[in-house]
């Protein structure tokens, strides 16, 4: 009896080591938790995006917070893994000399339950933060400031400014009637044909064969890149901008990192069911950000790049008043203080003998 009642107390002091150390661990990672969320406020810092850019626009800021705070959670699961695991393989190895296993707790139905819980409800508020951010990126405002539309096509981008309707008075209508409307002209005569007195509808989603690009769009003034020239898309800051998007071929996709938002460009989007519109709140900061298709779409893909050159809703004005008056892109975007060429990609080689994939000076 004394010797058992000895070892007894012998165990006390290694118990209560074990229960200081794991409460030490706790607060340990309460407190590196609780760093986390004090130091960032809004979270922006080269640490806490983990690789992600900082961005540029409200539904960016929305979509890097969403990604930081989802990877946090994830490395508190992992830490709360990792330590009890450490912790059992620590504190409950099997004594050589003692035929005893630790105590278990199977069929412990609150503990049980507990476990599958906790999962559920961390499953449940990653999907219900996702579906609320979504949302919010989604969105779409009547009468945006500027309405953009983009032609993507084998391998690169065609830019027009369909709509400028800025609250202080600015506006341009800038849809390219004429080209738009001869396309429509044969859709309707193609409409009337008839076969033995029954409708004869086209080969392609009922449009006539020589008339499958009747879906894009033209405008007034408009910048098309080329294989020696990068696209350049000049917008203003702080204003709403509607994205339209359109392919002239095979399927492409409209990213621009500092966006934070990648999407498909379908050709025939009605007919492919596709949401081809999207909007930004504004963009926060002038500058140039390189724009790139995401989708690979045939030989000359990797070259398939544009830059988004942000400026003032002043100096904007005045580079479409100067593109209207006829300056080229380059012409107009010199007119007002700022490159005239992309700064933020070059053109590549085209040449298919050439092996490097070095762009060209």
């Amino acid at each position: 009896m004394a010797h058992k009642a000895s070892e007894e107390i012998g165990a006390r002091p290694a118990v209560g080591r074990q229960s200081r150390i794991l409460r030490r661990a706790g607060l340990a990672v309460s407190l590196g938790i609780t760093a986390l969320l004090v130091s960032g406020c809004s979270i922006d810092n080269v640490w806490l995006r983990f690789g992600w850019p900082s961005g540029v626009t409200p539904q960016a800021t929305r979509m890097r917070e969403l990604w930081t705070w989802s990877v946090i959670a994830a490395l508190a699961m992992g830490v709360l893994v990792w330590g009890l695991t450490f912790w059992t393989v620590t504190f409950h190895r099997k004594k050589a000399d003692s035929p005893e296993f630790p105590r278990q707790t199977g069929y412990n139905v609150p503990l049980e339950l507990t476990f599958t819980g906790i999962p559920i409800l961390i499953v449940l508020g990653l999907f219900w933060s996702t579906v609320v951010v979504q949302n919010y990126v989604h969105e779409k405002v009547d009468n945006p400031d500027v309405t953009v539309d983009v032609t993507a096509f084998q391998w690169n981008w065609k830019f027009g400014y369909r709509n400028v309707d800025f609250k202080d008075g600015y506006q341009y209508d800038g849809i390219d009637t004429a080209r738009e409307g001869l396309n429509q002209e044969q859709l309707d005569e193609y409409a009337e044909r008839t076969e033995d007195g029954h409708p004869n509808p086209g080969p392609v989603h009922g449009k006539p064969a020589n008339d499958i690009l009747s879906y894009l769009h033209y405008d007034e003034v408009e910048t098309v890149g080329t294989s020696t020239e990068v696209p350049v898309l000049v917008l203003p800051t702080d204003k709403v901008i509607e994205f339209q998007l359109a392919a002239a071929d095979v399927i492409h996709a409209f990213w621009v990192p500092e966006f934070l938002f990648k999407r498909d460009v379908m050709p025939n989007p009605k007919e492919n069911h596709s949401d081809n519109v999207f909007q930004i709140t504004k963009i926060e900061k002038e500058g140039a950000f390189v724009g790139r298709c995401a989708e690979m779409c045939g030989t000359y893909h990797s070259m398939m790049n544009f830059e988004v050159r942000a400026v003032t809703p002043e100096k904007f004005t005045k580079y479409l008043d100067a593109r209207r008056a006829g300056m080229t892109n380059a012409e107009a975007l010199e007119s007002i203080g700022e490159s005239p060429v992309a700064t933020s990609t070059t053109p590549f080689n085209t040449k298919r003998d050439v092996k490097s994939a070095a762009p060209s000076k």
